[in-house]
């Protein structure tokens, strides 16, 4: 007997087809990070002689040395960007799921308001000068943690997705079913509520934490001291003083220029990339398997 074919089956030529058009794209988005490593891996010598290549002619790690130089300076700035990016992380959470879940909330007298004052913000902004005002002069936001943490702690884009997240997945019978057991609102949210949306909160954690971990412009808006660099500040301050060295060598002497004919400026940009990189791409498996069940939440009906 000829077996039944699934309605959405597709002929073995298209199956290949599109696996074939999912590895182009996979490879599409993996190479040029791959590409990024090589470079940086890449001698400046072979740099100047054959450009950037997959095959470089000879291999080094100038630019890694000369990062490392840094010494102190640099694991201070890591640990300043694990820290801001853990603690502003929970914190936007934090404020990101209250402010959600009183949204989402039907009767919740002022949820109109609320989310119209939400989204206003996301169209219409006050503007680099007074933020900075704000921050800088009744904030008093200066060269500590805070000053990067606090004016990144609401994302109304996040907030959006988290009540939009509420509204698809929490049923408003549980909420009812825990008020009549005496359970209050924050145990309903803390104990009720929130295991059933990890994917949820896994999402906008992710992208929370990318957009911590990658802020290099508000660290130069308020921080002078370098005890509390981030990551992202130091290594754009040492690229932004070495293109400095590079434009005005020629104004600096012989000395200058032999420096900065031996300095690796190519590949230094390449290992300031994989730097910045490789730690926030390690934490991605640990999100994962929340985001692909955020992402097929609601497909399938019970």
């Amino acid at each position: 007997m000829k077996s039944k074919r699934r309605i959405n089956a597709v002929s073995r030529p298209v199956e290949a087809l599109f696996h074939l058009i999912m590895i182009v794209f996979c490879l599409a988005c993996i190479l040029p990070f791959i590409f990024v490593v090589i470079i940086s891996f890449t001698s400046q010598d072979s740099i100047r002689a054959i450009g950037f290549s997959f095959f470089p002619q000879s291999w080094g790690v100038e630019a890694y040395t000369f990062v490392f130089k840094l010494g102190r300076q640099l694991w201070v700035s890591y640990f300043n960007s694990f820290f801001i990016t853990v603690v502003g992380t929970l914190a936007s959470l934090l404020v990101t799921i209250l402010y959600a879940y009183a949204l989402f909330r039907k009767d919740f007298k002022y949820r109109t308001f609320f989310t119209f004052f939400c989204f206003f913000t996301m169209i219409f902004g006050g503007g680099l000068a007074p933020t900075y005002v704000v921050c800088k002069s009744v904030l008093h936001l200066s060269n500590s943690y805070w000053a990067i943490i606090i004016p990144m702690l609401l994302n109304p884009f996040n907030l959006i997705i988290m009540r939009t997240f509420f509204q698809s997945s929490i049923p408003t019978e549980l909420i009812d079913a825990a008020a009549i057991d005496g359970s209050g609102e924050y145990n309903t949210l803390f104990k009720i509520i929130l295991p059933i949306t990890k994917p949820g909160i896994a999402t906008v954690g992710l992208l929370t934490a990318l957009a911590y971990w990658n802020e290099w412009f508000i660290p130069m808006l308020y921080i002078s001291k370098p005890e509390y660099y981030p990551l992202q500040y130091l290594l754009q301050e040492m690229q932004a003083k070495i293109d400095f060295l590079a434009k005005n060598s020629s104004m600096m002497g012989a000395e200058a220029a032999k420096l900065m004919t031996n300095m690796p400026s190519d590949t230094l940009r390449m290992a300031l990339v994989v730097l910045i990189v490789v730690p926030i791409a390690c934490a991605y498996p640990f999100f994962q398997r929340y985001i692909i069940s955020g992402l097929t939440i609601g497909s399938v009906k019970g």
